[in-house]
């Protein structure tokens, strides 16, 4: 493999794709470059020249910043349905170092090599982890962050569907400790399932010893927490909140008929010390579940006062998303992936309802208002009916939306029980 070469490069550059990510949020906990900051410091290690380059939209913008020649160029990808990106980055480039091997990894990269390989016109494909590089922390002086990111396992010991972790990361590898790792105050766990780890009660304590002596300020989990291990070991959820771990997340892929242990792996939570408006849902749809299912499972959040993660499934193997959430103009497959059950009117209209209820819970509000939301209500008016009830604050307000029933259109023009 190519890495096997890397001691005879003198100037490696690392290349972050133009992705379709906000300015704002390029330095966001959810999107650095964790593989690439790891590579840097192996190759700084190994003598190795780096440089690290997060392309924008306009490609121009970057070309003075490419100062030297690169013997080899190592390019990130994410998910398969941003594979244009990738594309595109590697035909820049080509034609700005056409001497220069191009090698693609990351997540598109290892799910479909075959087609990166073809796609794109890379050289080669870097299929899973770099297992060298995984042995050094992140080169954090690349970014601007005022956090890190920890690793306590790789892999996954379930196997989902819906999840490529395990064809990517295929062997649940885990620390006994990561103590000696941290440096910074805030905390970020990229373990796609850390409560998985057998040594978690160990790394938990670990970590609240650091909070008790100020060291860290606080934690988060990236992919959430594995409610099926809440529910084997509620004393979990004490140690989660003693090392201040914030916005916990737990997953409801399944049926309504699940409720009853998705509210005790809340209830949980909340007896840990958790508000309940603190905890976030996963709910995947546009998948196997009907919309009027999807929306029976919202309404049992908001009856537990918690919060939705807006989920819409892709495939593994899907290549585009050309989702808008912006156009009024209706939008089919040819445009993005939609399930057999679904469409796009069902899908703008769950994704609507479930910004409108986490408005609800983050304000502590019975309903909804647009009106409200972008101030076309006078301050008095909308302060009086805050704490009313639907039916109550209907009366004032003419855009009032119940949390509470089912909602098939985002106009509100149909609503059923």
């Amino acid at each position: 493999m190519i890495l096997k070469k890397w001691e005879k490069f003198d100037k490696v550059l690392l290349i972050e794709p133009n992705f379709p990510i906000p300015n704002k949020s390029l330095n966001h906990k959810d999107f650095l470059p964790i593989g690439l900051l790891k590579l840097a410091s192996y190759l700084k290690n190994e003598g190795v020249e780096i440089q690290l380059n997060r392309l924008d939209d306009t490609f121009q913008s970057n070309i003075d910043q490419f100062n030297f020649q690169p013997d080899t160029i190592f390019i990130t990808s994410l998910f398969t349905y941003w594979s244009e990106y990738v594309k595109n980055a590697v035909n820049f480039c080509r034609l700005k170092f056409p001497n220069s091997k191009v090698v693609v990894g990351g997540i598109y990269a290892s799910l479909m090599p075959d087609h990166c390989k073809e796609y794109t016109g890379c050289d080669e494909v870097f299929v899973g982890i770099c297992e060298k590089a995984e042995k050094f922390q992140p080169d954090y002086s690349l970014v601007d962050v005022d956090y890190q990111i920890i690793h306590a396992s790789r892999g996954c010991i379930r196997k989902c569907a819906c999840c490529g972790v395990y064809e990517i990361e295929p062997e649940f590898k885990f620390k006994k400790s990561i103590k000696s790792e941290v440096f910074s105050r805030k905390i970020v766990f990229y373990d796609n399932n850390l409560l998985a780890n057998p040594y978690i009660k160990d790394i938990l304590l670990e970590l609240v010893e650091l909070k008790k002596r100020r060291t860290i300020l606080n934690c988060e989990s990236q992919s959430g927490f594995d409610g099926r291990i809440l529910l084997k070991h509620p004393d979990l959820g004490i140690l989660l909140k003693k090392a201040n771990f914030v916005n916990p997340k737990i997953a409801w892929d399944g049926p309504v008929s699940d409720s009853d242990d998705i509210k005790r792996q809340v209830d949980i939570l909340v007896n840990s010390g958790y508000k309940s408006k603190e905890i976030s849902v996963f709910m995947l749809y546009n998948h196997d579940l009907s919309f009027e299912e999807m929306e029976k499972k919202r309404i049992f959040c908001w009856e537990w006062n918690v919060q939705i993660s807006d989920c819409r499934y892709r495939p593994l193997d899907q290549t585009y998303d050309n989702y808008n959430p912006y156009t009024k103009k209706p939008q089919s497959n040819e445009d993005y992936y939609i399930h057999p059950q679904w469409d796009d009117k069902l899908i703008r209209t769950f994704r609507s309802n479930i910004r409108k209820q986490n408005i609800c819970i983050r304000q502590d509000t019975l309903f909804y208002s647009a009106d409200i939301e972008r101030k076309r209500v006078s301050k008095t008016i909308a302060a009086k009916c805050k704490k009313m009830k639907f039916n109550d604050a209907k009366i004032h307000i003419k855009d009032a939306w119940d949390p509470d029933v089912i909602h098939y259109e985002i106009n509100d023009a149909k609503i059923a029980k």
